[in-house]
């Protein structure tokens, strides 16, 4: 499979999920807060090489790969550097097109406990400001009454494209790095 299909299949994935999402906060009514981005200020945020490709790829065909990989290099924060917090509008995230994988789940999707039951994953905010909203899903979810994305399916989705990519799971800003890193390896290879 080449970079550019395995690109196609992750973006095919995620398309999957952010309509099964829309979904969930439809019956739900489960939505974040307008402007909010809390989770995105968790310092211990991991995810996997695989989930930031689409996001190499773009930056590398906007010819912003070096750019990022410095600003990375420079940064010795762990916060996620696509986050913006002085923006201004629904969300925090400056690309929210190619955001990662555990970007889209958390908030709307569930895990599933050693009993194999589904639990709904969320923030505080939105368990305390819609708690009737949050009581009314969380059972549904755990009822199996209503649909949900299940986090460990869209891992196992994205691992089924790539093992290699996806075996590892790094602080964000270094999966982000490594994604430019492959991308940027891949076209070196292309091109000369």
């Amino acid at each position: 499979m080449t970079l550019e299909e395995k690109i196609q299949a992750v973006e095919q994935v995620f398309e999957k999920l952010d309509n099964e999402i829309y979904r969930f906060q439809g019956w739900s009514g489960l939505n974040c807060k307008w402007g909010c981005g809390k989770c995105c200020f968790k310092p211990d945020i991991e995810a996997t090489i695989l989930e930031f490709l689409p996001f190499a790829h773009a930056l590398y065909h906007a010819d912003q790969s070096f750019a990022w990989l410095e600003k990375l290099e420079q940064s010795d924060s762990s916060i996620c550097l696509i986050l913006n917090p002085t923006q201004a509008g629904a969300g925090l995230c400056t690309e929210y097109k190619h955001r990662g994988l555990i970007c889209r789940l958390f908030g709307f999707s569930a895990r599933t406990n050693k009993y194999d039951k589904k639990e709904l994953v969320t923030c505080e905010i939105i368990k305390t400001e819609q708690a009737d909203q949050y009581t009314k899903a969380y059972h549904k979810v755990e009822q199996e009454v209503e649909s949900i994305p299940v986090m460990h399916h869209y891992y196992m989705q994205l691992h089924a494209i790539d093992y290699e990519l996806t075996k590892d799971f790094y602080p964000i800003n270094q999966a982000i790095r490594k994604a430019i890193e492959t991308v940027l390896a891949y076209y070196a290879y292309r091109n000369s």
